[in-house]
């Protein structure tokens, strides 16, 4: 049995070893490991997606990239940066423009609220922006997710039919860093209810959820880009050390920050020792989407009204294609973000598998909708039938 988990199956606090996590996180990312990347940054390999369109657009390319982003997630630095994600940044000014009026209004009804790590007050944060984007501005909200580079990610991790969920941001000249830790599922429970699941459970938890955010604005290192401990995912007891202060303090000695361009992405292995940085600039509003992506099999973060979002974003996607602006994997990929891709759970006495062994899912009656270009009053309708048949 792994030496760092104790005889009964659980990690606990004695599980844990500075020297171990130390060796681990010494290790050095080698160019051959990454040979799609365009260089590496302090262990983190940065993906220019100026030059991956080639590989993206089709199937035998597009699993090597994957390949080598799922590989990099789990076994290696636990953590890779996309260069030029939005090559037009259009789409992120016009919701960060959306942001900053609900951040007003919801601000003004309540005084701002705190979120897990932040005093209410020390920055701004808007929950579930990936529905209140969608209902305020649907047409932003296509050009802002039918992007396929961050689909072959969220993919490459959780595979088809994940499931998006997003928060904004906003650390304010002045906002203090965050302490290193690890995210959900077991990343947002308390010491003693981690070390009540089992050691096989702390090794299943990252893989369920993949982090990600998107730059809204230029973040210099000044500004507090995450703090990012590569290698330090690999560590299995992690979800019991990383609230012990000798973890604290190593990570603390060891971490490495890169800047970010607005329209980079960067995604990480949500087992990832990593913490926001203190916003050191005297007048930068550090912005990011944060995204939180599910897998189908597991429950999200946030509760999501994917059935009204898909009304709102159906007539935007139909234009889309009707005129033929976007691609195949664009369209997609928008859908993705929006529709709910598994079948369970429903009632399967009213909503039984037809022609398979699950029943149709929203995203693929998005997706049905869109090829025979149902009107928007048309998929309304098909869409309340089978909400209500999952229902009933």
């Amino acid at each position: 049995m792994d030496r760092q988990v104790v005889s009964n199956g659980y990690f606990d606090a004695g599980s844990c070893s500075i020297d171990d996590f130390r060796a681990l996180v010494d290790q050095k990312l080698d160019e051959s490991e990454v040979p799609l990347a365009e260089r590496i940054v302090s262990n983190v390999p940065v993906y220019k997606v100026s030059e991956l369109g080639r590989l993206v657009s089709g199937e035998e390319g597009k699993r090597r990239l994957m390949a080598e982003w799922a590989h990099v997630l789990m076994h290696r630095s636990g953590v890779l940066v996309l260069d030029g994600a939005f090559a037009d940044t259009t789409p992120l000014d016009a919701a960060s423009r959306v942001f900053q009026e609900i951040i007003r209004e919801e601000k003004a009804a309540s005084g701002g609220g705190a979120d897990h790590f932040a005093a209410a007050g020390a920055n701004d944060r808007i929950w579930n922006s990936l529905q209140k984007l969608c209902f305020r501005d649907p047409e932003t909200f296509a050009a802002c997710f039918a992007n396929p580079f961050v689909d072959a990610v969220c993919e490459a991790w959780l595979g088809p039919n994940y499931q998006m969920t997003a928060q904004v941001n906003v650390v304010r000249p002045g906002g203090a860093a965050q302490q290193a830790h690890r995210d959900y599922h077991l990343g947002f429970q308390d010491a003693e209810t981690c070390a009540g699941y089992p050691a096989h459970v702390h090794d299943l938890s990252p893989v369920m959820t993949l982090q990600g955010g998107i730059a809204h604005a230029d973040m210099p290192v000044e500004s507090g880009p995450t703090k990012l401990l590569p290698f330090s995912q690999l560590y299995r007891p992690g979800y019991m050390a990383y609230r012990q202060q000798v973890f604290q303090d190593f990570f603390e000695s060891a971490y490495v920050q890169l800047p970010l361009k607005k329209g980079d992405a960067i995604f990480f292995n949500p087992a990832l020792f990593h913490a926001a940085g203190e916003n050191r600039s005297a007048d930068i509003q550090r912005m990011a989407n944060l995204l939180q992506i599910s897998s189908a099999f597991c429950r999200a973060m946030e509760n999501i009204d994917r059935e009204g979002m898909s009304r709102l974003l159906y007539p935007v996607l139909l234009e889309k294609t009707r005129s033929g602006v976007w691609s195949r994997a664009e369209i997609e990929a928008a859908v993705s973000a929006c529709a709910e891709g598994y079948s369970f759970p429903t009632s399967l006495d009213t909503d039984p598998p037809v022609g398979g062994l699950a029943p149709e899912t929203q995203k693929q009656l998005f997706l049905k909708a869109l090829g025979e270009e149902m009107s928007p009053e048309e998929f309304a309708k098909a869409l309340a039938v089978q909400s209500a048949r999952r229902q009933e």
